[in-house]
């Protein structure tokens, strides 16, 4: 997300460090990379002026210029700045009964987001969520919503109406008896903002009177995107945003002029198709990760998500007792893969563009050979991989598929983790950021 904006502004930064103090010329130099950065990110051009010219005046301020370290100084005003930009972080209402209406234009991906924010509820709030189809007009939009809730095993209300009052009414009285404490409404939307369409949210709004009402805004519309929240907005009181497809081939940087242009709060972001790619938005950890400063505690949120404690027990227990067999091996990879594509996951490594980390692919298929072929030993070689002779690799390679080479290769990569593991319990592993 926003890689080609975070290389340059990481690049701006670097270029500042260099310097032995901090001058009018060498400031200038900075800002005019990371303008030039910001507006090529389809920034708005009013938000990128007011940014810049912000950094500029506290830059340049006597503090400033007098620092020991002024490369430093001058990250910390420009993170400051875009955290500033970004606005506070605003979590979602989450009442003792929480109704919230998904609202958006065609296409912007209401349904499925509506799925992921019920899972969120779900897996994060405790919550026992309710889908509620209320897209009447779009073709299977209604069939699209109960298979994502078959899914995820989400009860979806529906009715054989067009009347979405109706359907509203019977679903609030339905959730109340049935002991839904979250009734998420995925209402219909237009290839444009209409009369008809405003008369009909507005209407449904009255009567349901949500908790949170969110604009769901496809990324890739660039700076339309401040439009389309006004043309809402100026009918609803929409109290979030949801940005989809931030994962996508996008500029991205709708994210950065949202709050400052519409007072509206950008609540998540959507970060992969999967109905887990969605997480709350956060202004400090954005702007980290925009220059290069990592986002550890999104690691920290994943890693909890994908372990159980049972796992981090057994996980914890490996590493006190200095044991670490290929069947140890084999759960840290099935538990690294619940976090999501790998690659996603290095790019939040502070520093990881320094390191090459942003540019890593790793294939799929890779970690599933490993799986092949931990699984293709038997559960003694597993526990005591140092009888692993020649022809018992050859057996393993056979059953899993593949080579001994690539046999070898996981070896020599258990090994290597073993190792890690080992100075981790000794206190000794240096990390290289």
């Amino acid at each position: 997300m926003l890689e080609n904006l975070s290389e340059k502004l990481q690049k701006s930064l670097s270029d500042m460090k260099g310097y032995g103090k901090i001058t009018e010329e060498n400031v200038n130099e900075a800002t005019r990379s990371i303008r030039i950065a910001l507006l090529e990110a389809d920034v708005n051009y009013k938000v990128v002026k007011s940014f810049i010219s912000s950094v500029k005046e506290k830059a340049l301020g006597e503090e400033v210029t007098k620092s020991l370290k002024p490369g430093e100084v001058f990250t910390k005003i420009v993170k400051d700045e875009l955290v500033s930009l970004l606005g506070e972080y605003e979590p979602l209402n989450v009442a003792s009964k929480t109704k919230i209406m998904m609202i958006g234009l065609q296409g912007s991906g209401k349904t499925t987001t509506s799925g992921k924010l019920a899972l969120y509820l779900r897996k994060k709030e405790a919550k026992k969520p309710l889908l509620v189809a209320c897209d009447v007009y779009r073709p299977a939009a209604i069939d699209q919503l109960k298979q994502i809730g078959k899914q995820l095993n989400i009860e979806v209300f529906s009715k054989d109406t067009k009347d979405v009052l109706e359907i509203s009414r019977e679903s609030l009285e339905y959730a109340n008896e049935n002991g839904f404490d979250t009734i998420i409404f995925d209402t219909a939307g237009r290839l444009h903002i209409n009369e008809e369409l405003m008369d009909e949210l507005s209407s449904m709004s009255e009567l349901i009177k949500p908790t949170e009402t969110l604009l769901i805004v496809d990324a890739m519309i660039g700076q339309d995107a401040i439009n389309v929240i006004d043309g809402f907005n100026e009918n609803l009181n929409i109290t979030g945003a949801i940005l989809t497809k931030m994962d996508g081939n996008t500029k991205g940087g709708v994210a950065l002029s949202v709050r400052h242009l519409t007072k509206i709060p950008i609540k998540f972001i959507g970060t992969s198709e999967k109905m887990d790619g969605i997480e709350f938005f956060d202004p400090t950890r954005m702007a980290e990760r925009l220059l290069g400063m990592g986002d550890i505690l999104s690691i920290v949120d994943k890693v909890e998500d994908a372990y159980s404690m049972e796992d981090a027990k057994k996980a914890a227990d490996s590493l006190k007792s200095g044991k670490f067999t290929l069947e140890d091996f084999l759960n840290h990879l099935n538990q690294i893969k619940k976090m999501g594509p790998l690659e996603n996951i290095l790019k939040m490594m502070p520093g990881a563009s320094k390191m090459g980390l942003n540019n890593v692919n790793v294939d799929p298929k890779k970690l599933a050979h490993v799986e092949a072929i931990i699984l293709s030993m038997t559960p003694k070689e597993r526990r005591n991989p140092s009888i692993l002779k020649a022809s018992r690799k050859k057996r393993i390679a056979k059953g899993a598929g593949l080579t001994v080479t690539e046999v070898n290769l996981v070896l020599k990569q258990y090994e290597q983790m073993k190792e890690m593991m080992k100075k981790l319990k000794n206190g000794n592993l240096k990390l290289p950021f």
